[in-house]
């Protein structure tokens, strides 16, 4: 075992969980990442289910889930079915083979989204605010972290509410650069709306954080402390890019191409700030949008 032990890591191939898991490589954790493929440190869903943890794992975490604004997939209920498959299943799963272990790990840590908080201009959001079921995706939330609930365990629990996650090599980043890059950027209308956000480093640093510090426990919210609405962030990305941002995405358009319920994500928006992280000592390495997106558009 390495000194710090297993980690079994579901989701570990996508966005957030390659960059997680190289990051607890890089501090001394033997990793199996749970996937469809089986191969080299790795586990298949199929195998987990059958077998349980590896032995000896100390640290289960999920970051599984379909990507829910794939514009290749039609927002149908076969595709609803898929993005809460991936997320409330594969976690069910995990908190099972947690519960049936006869050596619980230390921490279960899983994600969720802010999407679980009602859009608001005016409202602020911490932990101690009670989400509500407003449409598909807020009930996915909640669903999503009721699968995560462990009956009378050892186990600590943590459950991350994501932000918009800023990453120069996937996510939001990786759709927008090339429209910004050619001068075709520009706010999602009404452009008022606050975009709950974080970087992909502060969000790999939050789990860290969290799996390693015994006072995180329950809900933390994953989101940098500066809140921006949708047009900030659009010229901050465009000034740190050297474009102009003069072209709209009007919401009718969104509304076409995602379904209203799917481009609500987009054209409405929260604003949430990170209080437990705060309050713990949590020290963000990109706390404001500015210095975000000179990181974003740094050549490497």
């Amino acid at each position: 075992m390495s000194k710090l032990g297993i980690a079994v890591v579901g989701g570990g191939t996508g966005f957030i969980g390659t960059h997680l898991c190289k990051a607890l490589k890089s501090k001394g954790y033997s990793v199996t990442i749970i996937s469809r493929m089986p191969g080299p440190q790795r586990m298949t869903w199929n195998e987990l289910n059958d077998n349980g943890l590896p032995e000896g794992t100390t640290t289960v975490i999920n970051l599984a889930g379909q990507n829910v604004l794939d514009m290749k997939q039609r927002w149908n209920a076969g595709f609803k079915q898929n993005v809460f498959n991936s997320r409330v299943n594969t976690t069910a799963s995990l908190a099972k083979a947690i519960t049936d272990s006869d050596h619980k790990p230390a921490v279960f840590l899983t994600i969720s989204g802010v999407g679980i908080y009602k859009p608001d201009k005016v409202k602020i959001y911490d932990e101690s605010c009670a989400g509500e079921e407003y449409d598909f995706l807020s009930s996915l939330c909640h669903k999503w972290e009721d699968a995560a609930k462990l009956p009378d365990s050892d186990t600590r629990q943590v459950t991350i509410r994501s932000g918009v996650v800023l990453g120069k090599n996937g996510g939001m980043i990786k759709q927008l650069y090339m429209p910004f890059f050619l001068g075709l950027g520009g706010p999602v209308m009404p452009g008022d709306q606050f975009l709950p956000w974080i970087h992909i480093d502060d969000i790999v640093g939050l789990m860290l954080f969290a799996i390693k510090n015994n006072k995180v426990d329950g809900t933390m919210n994953g989101v940098a402390p500066h809140s921006v609405t949708n047009k900030q962030f659009t010229d901050a990305f465009a000034k740190a890019m050297g474009r102009p941002a003069l072209i709209p995405v009007p919401k009718m358009v969104l509304n076409v191409l995602l379904s209203q319920e799917r481009a609500n994500m987009l054209t409405q928006g929260q604003r949430v700030l990170p209080k437990k992280a705060t309050n713990l000592g949590y020290q963000f390495k990109y706390p404001d949008i500015v210095s975000a997106c000179h990181e974003l558009v740094k050549k490497d």
